[in-house]
């Protein structure tokens, strides 16, 4: 029987640095093909990403986006994950698209901070308490358990009611302070105008950037990253797609050499000493949601 993993019970099974290394050995592999296709309704969005990986399968996630399910009482986003194998094609496992999502994500910024941030890290600033900053302090304490949270949020009450959710997390409301106090930045956010400016940054941080995922959005400044050696999961799914790159790079104001590496070559991807500011754009392409798919699945059988 085709296993269907549904968000709880599937989460049970999983870890951060688990999934870190699932994710860095997926890039040993021949590199991923991709693509992505988009069907509306009025508001409504049919989103479908997609990824084949020799070696490791495919997987099609699926994502049903309606604005207007909320007035009744229903989630916004919604869909599923369909797993292929990799030697005949045929279905493996259906996977909870927010299971799927939420791992992914923070998971992607957590193999990056692996490699960039100092391991030594003791304060780390999430900005942005929605759902994707709880992720993203968990996944943090996973691999910096010495480590002490601080939130920003736009919104206070919203950053008030994560504090009270969550454990070793304190309230600011003052982002320059919390920025230059920060030894690892964190930023979920839909922002178009950036939020993080170069000006707060001081040697030896690491920034990591989720949010911006349109052409018309950025969290950091131009002078964020010049002062920033950068790094990305995926040039392919990063540059040209996202605005945090493209706008600075289109005003000649970083050219494409100035992001260093990604994922497919380690090599050069991490930190060369404890003062530089190091930069990571997290893109979220499919090939990433077919790695993490993967692990969730092997994880589920070693536990049923």
């Amino acid at each position: 029987m085709i296993p269907m993993i549904p968000f709880e019970a599937g989460e049970q099974t999983l870890d951060w640095i688990g999934l870190t290394d699932a994710l860095a050995a997926g890039h040993s592999l021949p590199k991923a093909e991709i693509g992505d296709t988009f069907l509306y309704r009025g508001e409504d969005t049919l989103l479908n990403r997609a990824a084949w990986i020799d070696g490791l399968g495919m997987a099609v996630k699926t994502a049903t986006v309606f604005p207007g399910n909320p007035a009744k009482g229903t989630p916004m986003v919604n869909g599923g994950l369909n797993l292929y194998a990799d030697a005949d094609g045929t279905l493996e496992a259906i996977i909870d698209f927010h299971l799927v999502t939420k791992w992914k994500t923070a998971g992607d910024s957590l193999l990056a901070a692996r490699r960039l941030a100092r391991p030594d890290s003791e304060n780390i600033l999430i900005i942005g308490a929605g759902n994707q900053g709880r992720a993203l302090h968990t996944a943090y304490s996973a691999a910096f358990p010495q480590a002490r949270f601080t939130i920003w949020n736009r919104t206070l009450a919203n950053a008030e009611q994560m504090a009270a959710e969550l454990e070793n997390l304190t309230i600011s409301d003052d982002l320059e302070t919390a920025v230059s106090n920060a030894d690892i930045i964190t930023s979920a956010t839909m922002s178009t105008d950036p939020l993080i400016k170069g000006a707060w940054l001081r040697p030896g941080q690491h920034v990591d950037l989720i949010g911006a995922y349109r052409p018309d959005m950025r969290e950091v400044d131009n002078a964020a990253m010049l002062k920033s050696r950068v790094f990305v999961d995926s040039f392919d799914t990063t540059i040209g797609h996202i605005g945090e790159l493209s706008i600075p790079i289109d005003a000649g104001i970083i050219t494409r050499d100035h992001i260093i590496a990604d994922y497919y070559d380690f090599d050069a991807f991490q930190r060369h000493d404890r003062d530089e500011i190091t930069l990571f754009k997290n893109g979220g392409g499919a090939h990433l949601d077919l790695m993490t798919s993967r692990y969730i699945l092997d994880r589920w059988n070693a536990q049923t």
